[in-house]
């Protein structure tokens, strides 16, 4: 898979009343990778992620996911909302299997993938439990579980903790990259939080505002094992604090 956004710009309204949100904006993403576009509002990541979700059309630029310009939503590009998005009248299995049986998949493999996703989240034994008998992590699990399940080339995560307390979030970040060491899925994650960004992904893409645009590329090398212990080590402040200081000036509402 290679996800590639080329000189990106995007404007809202028209004429002179057209406001510049994205100012020539490039990256890529290959197959196992875990990106993330971190910034503060205003930054423009979230219509980055719209746009490459497909809901929102391009001004100019390209971008395109193994060649194949984007333009429109696909299954090939699966989504992870802040807000849970699970169906509440369905149970958690039930919330697994849609996307697949809109996929026309038989029965039987529907419910193989089904029993094999919620075993991969830790939730097998939540399966016939409705939305509102979930925690707020679990529930967010469930998400993810759904969207893995339909196969997508690219996992679109967009601010997918952002509802949750310090520590639920704190755990659900441990899970996800869990999970992507298990499963080498690939993923990009916008956040605001730039703890989460260096955390979560192998190389970090920092936007700056009005308009958005990206001001620094970090690659972690980083070992993230335990990720409790990377949280408070000396290499980790430091990098931290470098990239937050750099940003003060440019995003007063970024959070170290």
């Amino acid at each position: 898979m290679h996800l590639q956004v080329s000189n990106v710009c995007k404007s809202f309204g028209h004429g002179k009343a057209a406001k510049l949100v994205l100012d020539n904006v490039s990256f890529e993403l290959h197959s196992g990778q875990f990106v993330a576009l971190v910034g503060s509002s205003g930054s423009g990541k979230s219509t980055v992620m719209r746009l490459i979700a497909g809901l929102e059309s391009i001004s100019s630029g390209a971008i395109s996911i193994d060649g194949q310009p984007v333009t429109g939503p696909g299954s090939d590009r699966g989504m992870v909302f802040q807000k849970y998005s699970l169906y509440p009248w369905l149970s958690a299995a039930q919330n697994v299997a849609f996307g697949m049986e809109l996929q026309g998949r038989s029965r039987t493999d529907v419910r193989e993938r089904t029993s094999y996703f919620l075993e991969v989240v830790g939730l097998a034994d939540s399966a016939r439990c409705l939305p509102r008998e979930l925690s707020g992590g679990m529930q967010q699990r469930i998400a993810i579980a759904r969207a893995l399940a339909a196969e997508p080339k690219v996992l679109l995560l967009d601010e997918p903790f952002g509802a949750l307390d310090i520590q639920i979030r704190e755990s659900m970040q441990e899970f996800l990259h869990q999970l992507w060491q298990r499963t080498g899925l690939t993923a990009l994650l916008i956040t605001h939080d730039l703890e989460e960004a260096l955390l979560l992904a192998n190389r970090v893409h920092i936007m700056a505002p009005n308009p958005g645009r990206l001001v620094r590329s970090v690659e972690m090398t980083l070992d993230r094992a335990p990720m409790a212990q990377l949280r408070v080590s000396p290499e980790f402040l430091a990098l931290r604090e470098d990239l937050a200081q750099g940003l003060r000036v440019l995003e007063p509402n970024l959070q170290p």
